[in-house]
């Protein structure tokens, strides 16, 4: 095998994981549906209790008119740009050039709708207000992702956030939130979710991340924003027969999550901290705004690859199962975002598995 395949393994076979809340299977629906009563209809074409009641939820948590449940964000975001749009006079959107939108959709939002967006800043930092202030009226939208997974994690101030709504709001557009990971950032802003959306016209959350449910997503706004959502839904097949074990698993888990993202929160400082101690080793951010950092290491991935391995081998803790080369040459990153099964490991635990890697980085 290569090295790959043998740190993935090994990360594979451990007991204990930093990242995560858990395994990915079958047991993940098991759980959020045990006490569920079996006589609970189904919903049906996007109608019925469970996934009526299920977006009120959303929406009051949200702080929005209403809100339909879709069953993955990269559905509800191409959607949420098109109808802000065709609102505009089809002007386009505006995001980050490292938007989910730009680099993980196949080009989505350009092959179906004909939209060609404005990247906004540069790849390397986050997008700024002065950054927004220079697009006058031209776009229809602008998508800001908080946390920017692929910076780290990284979080404008909100007082920029703030800016950039009321600049907004005074040349007619519209701002839509990627909060794929919205409550995960809550406790480093100190705000509560509806006190965030409050500044974007639409918001997008994702149930499978942080949340740790199945799958599916929310998107939520005004009334009217909703209503056409829901045909543009149907449009692009997002109208399963039924939704409910999305649903349910995500109303469960939202439920058992939520309340444990400030731990989440004070972990990564944690173990960030931790990383930052190790020869060769820097985390981005270097303190983490949410539950989320990357780690860098400026050193070859091969070696990198045979070192994570034999730690993970003599620790029985899970580092990371993929390695990905870094930005600059003979370096190497990989990201973290904690969950529950970062308070699985006890702190004896994980001081052996910072003197093993410092050992290991050492020779």
């Amino acid at each position: 095998m290569t090295n790959a395949e043998d740190m993935k393994e090994s990360y594979q076979a451990t007991t204990f994981k930093l990242a995560g809340s858990g395994a990915r299977n079958v047991g993940v629906l098991k759980e959020a549906l045990q006490n569920v009563d079996g006589q609970l209809a189904s919903d049906m074409y996007g109608s019925g209790e469970v996934i009526e009641k299920f977006e009120q939820k959303m929406a009051r948590i949200l702080g929005k008119e209403a809100a339909v449940f879709f069953p993955s964000g990269t559905m509800a975001q191409q959607i949420a740009l098109r109808i802000w749009s065709d609102q505009r006079n089809s002007l386009p959107a505006a995001y980050h050039p490292l938007a989910h939108l730009e680099i993980h959709e196949q080009d989505g939002l350009k092959k179906i709708h004909g939209m060609e967006p404005v990247l906004l800043g540069e790849a390397d930092r986050l997008m700024r207000f002065s950054d927004v202030e220079k697009l006058g009226n031209s776009v229809s939208s602008i998508l800001i992702e908080l946390p920017q997974r692929e910076l780290g994690g990284e979080l404008p101030d909100f007082a920029e956030l703030e800016a950039i709504s009321d600049y907004s709001k005074q040349n007619g557009i519209f701002l839509h939130l990627d909060g794929a990971r919205l409550f995960e950032v809550l406790p480093y802003y100190g705000k509560t979710a509806d006190q965030v959306c409050a500044l974007f016209d639409s918001v997008y959350v994702s149930f499978y991340k942080g949340i740790g449910g199945v799958a599916g997503a929310i998107l939520a706004g005004k009334a009217a924003f909703t209503e056409e959502a829901k045909l543009w839904k149907r449009r692009y097949g997002g109208d399963l027969i039924s939704l409910y074990p999305y649903i349910l698993a995500a109303d469960y888990y939202l439920e058992k999550r939520l309340p444990k993202m400030a731990e989440y929160f004070e972990a990564s400082k944690a173990l960030a901290k931790q990383f930052n101690a190790l020869q060769d080793v820097k985390t981005r951010p270097e303190v983490p705004v949410s539950n989320m950092f990357h780690v860098h290491v400026s050193r070859e991935t091969d070696e990198m690859q045979a070192i994570f391995t034999a730690v993970q081998e003599k620790t029985d803790v899970g580092i990371v199962a993929n390695l990905r080369d870094g930005t600059s040459a003979g370096s190497c990153q990989f990201e973290l975002s904690l969950g529950d099964a970062i308070q699985d490991i006890s702190r004896e635990k994980l001081e052996e598995v910072f003197l093993e890697l410092a050992q290991a980085l050492r020779k």
